[in-house]
């Protein structure tokens, strides 16, 4: 173990050392020319180090992957299965000190960092299952008279070398459903964590390398490099990469699709997710969504709750819910099992969410609760009547602040959710069967959640948005649809 700064009154989790230092490129692991601090977001303090890429190291992990590509494409389902498998047994193993790490290197709540070990490890057996799902099908030439006595039939390829790039708030889970997809597939990868939170995503890819050399399969078809953007474009954008998986924010998944085509992306992008409430609904328990939904990893994802949308005849008594419920919020050190918001990534974007809060409240919106610092933390916060316009009502806000706003009818809710750039997740509250299927048909987002939150995501489920959320679906089954290609054989006897 390393001995940096410890942050106080705790010991550091048992992580592997070399994880600090080195990056699994090629088939070792390779020290890097610098390294950087890892800070424990709640108070600042660095706790760890970690190695940190460059453009060079990116480009020499992209061309050993494209090596690999025969190599990883021919491994039998058996062994892709015994690793991914593999993968989840030691996931499990380690489940504390991995939950231990994210707390500290995210600064999310521990509830939160337990969900994602978790839902981790079920993405890894997820994806072990569907290796067997991997086939193709015939194909009846002979409709047309030019194939009479012909056989046809196609498979699904891998797509070959993919490039994942993962997003700061579920580090190591998003990053799981990049890898194990691919490996599913039978493509090499190439994982780029974010800058601010490298090491559990360093230390699962020293999991899944030790499960394929364990396996008899080269350890470098999983590598990992750190860095800045020119690490991202180097990656994304070389010639032998084939397909970029991407998570973060819609600027950036825009860009990375303009810089890398015409390689194959899949982009699960930014949003303000909306939960409508109906007249009908249980208030308490849509009161429960919101509050829940808005402040779950500190509001830190993407299909938190921001913009509740509620019939107006029930609008006041659910905005008195809501701000009695925030008001019991525990807001502290992530490490207490009772705390439910923590700090933000870092300072900066704690400044941005209490600025964007202060110009609405500026621009005429109602401040019901919160909007205050606490230390490196936001208090849970309620906005009421933000207009249009606004960045926290159109934009992705990434905090705990959530916008009520109410509408004479469902019609006026609806038409109110699509007019947003975004379109991942929205939720409907309501005790009618005929308003959930209408919520379901007239919602235009990669997901309708009815009477829960709009965070909700089975990890097996086709998950991704539509308009500027991204293209593409993740979940093991459709993620690896992504990564494979169909091949079409025709035999004349």
């Amino acid at each position: 173990m390393t001995e940096p700064a410890r942050p106080p009154g705790r010991e550091l989790p048992p992580f592997p050392e070399d994880i600090t230092t080195r990056l699994p490129v090629a088939d070792a692991w390779v020290a890097t020319a610098r390294t950087e601090d890892v800070r424990f977001p709640y108070d600042g303090r660095a706790f760890a180090t970690a190695p940190v890429g460059d453009e060079d190291l990116a480009r020499r992990a992209v061309r050993h992957a494209a090596s690999l590509r025969p190599v990883v494409a021919r491994l039998p389902s058996r062994v892709r299965r015994s690793v991914l498998l593999g993968v989840a047994a030691e996931l499990g193993r380690a489940t504390q000190a991995m939950e231990d790490l994210l707390v500290l290197e995210t600064g999310k709540p521990r509830t939160d960092c337990r969900t994602e070990v978790v839902r981790a490890i079920g993405t890894w057996e997820a994806a072990a299952d569907e290796v067997a799902h991997l086939h193709g099908e015939t194909v009846p030439l002979d409709l047309l008279p030019s194939g009479d006595g012909m056989t046809g039939f196609w498979t699904r390829r891998p797509i070959g070398v993919v490039v994942g790039i993962a997003g700061f708030n579920y580090p190591m889970m998003l990053a799981t459903h990049k890898i194990a997809p691919a490996l599913a597939a039978g493509c090499p990868i190439v994982v780029k964590p974010a800058p601010a939170t490298p090491l559990a995503t360093l230390w699962l890819v020293r999991m899944v390398r030790e499960q394929l050399a364990a396996a008899g399969a080269p350890a470098g078809a999983v590598q990992l490099v750190t860095g800045d953007a020119s690490v991202g474009h180097a990656l994304t954008t070389h010639p032998e990469t084939a397909a970029v998986s991407f998570t973060g924010s819609a600027a950036i998944g825009h860009r990375i699709a303009r810089d890398s085509a015409p390689r194959k992306v899949v982009l699960e992008l930014g949003s303000n997710a909306a939960l409508v409430v109906a007249s009908d609904a249980d208030l308490d328990a849509a009161a429960d969504a919101v509050v829940r939904g808005g402040t779950y990893a500190s509001g830190q994802a993407c299909i938190s709750v921001q913009r509740v949308i509620a019939v107006q005849e029930v609008a006041a008594e659910l905005e008195r819910k809501v701000a009695d419920r925030l008001a019991q919020v525990v807001v502290g050190d992530p490490r207490e099992a009772d705390t439910r918001v923590s700090a933000l990534i870092d300072e900066a974007a704690t400044d941005r969410v209490l600025a964007w809060t202060a110009e609405a409240v500026d621009a005429g919106a109602r401040l019901v609760h919160g909007g205050a610092r606490e230390g490196r933390c936001i208090t849970p916060t309620l906005l009421a009547g933000v207009p249009d316009g606004l960045p926290v009502w159109d934009e992705e806000v990434f905090g705990p602040v959530v916008c009520l706003r109410a509408v004479p009818d469902l019609d006026t809710a609806y038409a109110l959710v699509n007019a947003s750039r975004y379109g991942l997740h929205a939720a409907v509250f309501t005790r009618g069967l005929n308003t959930a299927f209408a919520a379901i048909d007239a919602l235009e987002t990669g997901g309708v959640v009815v009477n829960d939150v709009p965070g909700y995501r089975c990890d097996i489920a086709p998950y991704g948005g539509v308009k500027d959320s991204g293209t593409g679906r993740e979940g093991p089954r459709f993620a690896i649809g992504e990564l494979t290609v169909t091949r079409m054989a025709v035999i004349r006897p």
